[in-house]
């Protein structure tokens, strides 16, 4: 072990959709939590500052909250920081708010993983709002993809599916498609006449645009039913997460050996038995030693135990001393802050 840095951690993992932030004490004992919304890419640069100074704000509040203890670093990992340079910037933006002496911004799905990884070597899948991955090697190398949507090559999530499932709905309606239980259920849901009729409405903004994600649910729910046009557009959804670990799997020549997949994100934590069976099958083909993992733990503990093994000078992938004990106490924090389910938990059964 390295030289171990005196003063207290900041660990924060910023998604889409939440934000979570615990400050860690120098004897790894939790001393603070904090939620808020999640950090969102803009296209435009005063947005992107905006949303950096929430976290800012967040961590500065929190802070304030255990009576301002001296902050040796800040690890963070936020949804959206897709490219180095990015991660150099949000970096950058945070060290000039004199929060603490290191700042280090990496991607999110590096938190998921090294949360539900036991060694920290393997590849993580999310699948939540969208759909990204990530590998890493024993030597730390990486794969990634850019994960910006179709102008990269990436289908899926929850914003995907429920697109792709009104879209079947409509045309299964109208006779442009074949026929599916979407069609009513969704027309049920939104308390309208049709499924075309609750397009229309979501379109024009009759209804908010934010309850597109609800569809998700109802199509897991209906492709449990036994609909053949659901059932296609789950095995979709399985198809795209296994191709991505497939490719990291293989550009990391870990098709051999035990290998990691970590899933995370609220489509894949609600655990769809007909989603996670495709899942592991394909990955089985590709690594037939392959062990799926489903972490019960918030990636925010990820980012903790790589704070924590930054700061006391150790590989950030290695197991920490004491690891499990330190997951307990986050997780008891976690438990204390009240953390919500997943919004896709209803499609677990």
């Amino acid at each position: 072990m390295g030289h171990v840095t005196p003063g207290h951690l900041i660990a924060l993992d910023a998604g889409n959709s939440k934000t979570d932030i615990v400050l860690i004490g120098p004897d790894g004992a939790v001393a603070g939590y904090r939620r808020q919304d999640g950090f969102r890419f803009h296209p435009d640069p005063e947005g992107t500052v905006a949303e950096l100074d929430q976290l800012r704000d967040g961590i500065r509040a929190l802070v304030d909250e255990c009576g301002r203890p001296e902050i040796a670093l800040i690890q963070a990992y936020l949804a959206n920081a897709d490219f180095p340079e990015q991660e150099a910037a949000y970096a950058e933006h945070l060290r000039a708010a004199g929060l603490a002496e290191r700042v280090a911004v990496g991607n999110d799905m590096v938190a998921l993983l090294r949360s539900g990884s036991t060694t920290g070597v393997g590849v993580a899948v999310v699948c939540g709002a969208g759909i990204n991955c990530i590998g890493v090697g024993a030597d730390g190398r990486q794969v990634r993809f850019p994960a910006l949507g179709t102008l990269t090559g990436d289908w899926g999530g929850g914003r995907s599916l429920a697109t792709a499932a009104m879209f079947r709905a409509c045309r299964g309606e109208d006779g442009r498609g074949p026929q599916t239980a979407l069609s009513a259920a969704i027309a049920e849901h939104f308390d309208t006449a049709t499924a075309v009729a609750a397009g229309i409405a979501l379109a024009m903004y009759h209804i908010p645009a934010s309850r597109l994600h609800e569809v998700t649910p109802l199509l897991f729910h209906v492709a449990g039913q036994g609909d053949p046009v659901a059932i296609d557009l789950v095995r979709k959804q399985a198809a795209e997460i296994a191709a991505m670990a497939k490719v990291a799997i293989l550009g990391l020549q870990l098709a051999d050996h035990d290998c990691e997949v970590v899933l995370g994100g609220g489509v894949l934590a609600a655990r769809n038995p007909l989603l996670m069976d495709d899942v592991t099958a394909r990955l089985e083909q590709v690594c037939p030693a392959v062990r799926i993992v489903v972490p019960t733990q918030p990636p925010v503990v990820g980012a903790a135990l790589l704070g924590i093994g930054a700061m006391a000078g150790t590989p950030g992938w290695q197991q920490l001393p004491h690891e499990q004990a330190i997951r307990i106490s986050l997780a008891a924090a976690m438990s204390r802050g009240d953390v919500p389910a997943s919004p896709f938990s209803q499609t677990s059964g």
